[in-house]
């Protein structure tokens, strides 16, 4: 085990070259795209997954299907790394596969975004904002919360998923009998909504030496629970830009991770912020620097993980993201002919793994309110209450 792990210590001080192998986990949209970036880079991609005919797989230069010890082993040792390409890939594959190959990222940060419990102590132990939270194990303890918490407020099952399954909005005392049969399935978190003005994100990379590089900052705007569209630069002061990066670097020193990550913030009308979730991972919100910037946040990760030097990340146009769906089709069809500056991708799955999002358009523009206003006068997607 020792010689292993020495092994393991020197792939991952290891400069990685093209003809070098990177592994890959996980069936999500971002995967194919990581697959993508890392060919352009040169590199061999081996993709580990339980799904066959996901794109991520198809695309991969060798496919391993399964996920049982022995795969995962097999698949460990033919790389000379491995990143994961979604926060819900499971902590305790990464630390299994940790054994035989680099995993640069990690498992401890992935382990405490995976539970909610988790994270909320961790960002009360370095001192930094977050809503007011309590456990919830029966119903009784929602009553007894709620008078310190108040309303409205969210129930979210301590597990993180990928669907957002079992949540629930609380506006009133009434409304709490109404989450009786979900409480019983699990331990919950009860938390405060935020009044907020706006929901902004830093997307950035960690390096093996712990030095960060800022993409622009993003606002985000959901439908309910899903990502509707992201914009940068985000409409904020100097002074926001300022703490969000002082932030950043707080939460970076306490955490064991390498690659690109993001930190996301809701932003009271008083210019107060509390996080809302911390996501190591390349996550969708990162999608918008396709465009934004010179390289993107896929390319950007490979680059940290290879020990490559890292480009720029200085704005070059204003960009906003749309996450499109299927019930987008017929719509986008008529900007299709018309719009020189919308860029489009679209995920191609099989329709029994289809993602809910169909893709995604990017919009530049001379100014990020231009790029907003074009979008909102399609009226494709209608502003609707956020979370």
């Amino acid at each position: 085990m020792q010689i292993k792990a020495k092994v393991v210590t020197e792939m991952a001080e290891k400069v990685l070259f093209p003809g070098d192998t990177i592994g890959i986990v996980g069936d999500s949209p971002n995967g194919i795209m990581m697959v993508a970036a890392a060919k352009r880079l040169g590199f061999k991609v081996i993709v580990c997954g339980s799904n066959e005919s996901s794109p991520t797989m198809q695309a991969a230069d060798v496919r391993i299907v399964g996920t049982s010890k022995e795969k995962l082993q097999d698949f460990a040792e033919r790389c000379d790394l491995i990143t994961y390409e979604s926060q819900y890939v499971p902590a305790s594959v990464i630390e299994f596969l940790s054994r035989f190959t680099a995993v640069p990222q990690g498992k401890d940060t992935l382990e405490i975004t995976q539970d909610r419990l988790l994270e909320r102590a961790f960002f009360e132990q370095i001192n930094v904002n977050i809503a007011p939270y309590a456990t919830i194990v029966s119903l009784d303890d929602i009553y007894q919360s709620v008078s310190s918490i108040g309303f409205p407020c969210i129930l979210k099952p301590i597990q993180k998923d990928i669907n957002n399954k079992h949540q629930a909005v609380i506006k009133r005392q009434t409304d709490i009998a109404k989450v009786a049969d979900i409480v019983d399935l699990g331990t919950y978190v009860l938390e405060s909504l935020i009044s907020f003005n706006k929901e902004i994100s830093v997307v950035f990379s960690r390096d093996y030496d712990g030095e960060l590089k800022f993409f622009p900052l993003t606002e985000e705007v959901y439908h309910g629970h899903d990502l509707n569209r992201v914009l940068t630069p985000a409409r904020v002061t100097n002074d926001v830009e300022e703490e969000i990066h002082r932030l950043a670097h707080q939460i970076a020193e306490n955490i064991n991770y390498v690659g690109v990550m993001q930190l996301s913030f809701y932003l009271t009308d008083s210019g107060s912020l509390y996080v809302k979730r911390m996501v190591p991972a390349v996550s969708p919100t990162g999608y918008v620097f396709d465009k934004a910037t010179l390289v993107s946040m896929f390319e950007q990760h490979l680059r940290v993980l290879a020990r490559m030097p890292l480009m720029t990340t200085e704005l070059v146009e204003p960009t906003a993201m749309v996450m499109m769906t299927d019930d987008d089709q017929d719509s986008i069809r008529t900007q299709w002919v018309l719009k020189d500056n919308w860029s489009y991708n679209f995920f191609r799955y099989p329709e029994r793994m289809k993602p809910r999002p169909a893709g995604y358009v990017l919009v530049t523009a001379p100014t990020i309110d231009a790029a907003e206003e074009q979008i909102q006068a399609t009226e494709i997607w209608p502003d609707e209450t956020s979370e």
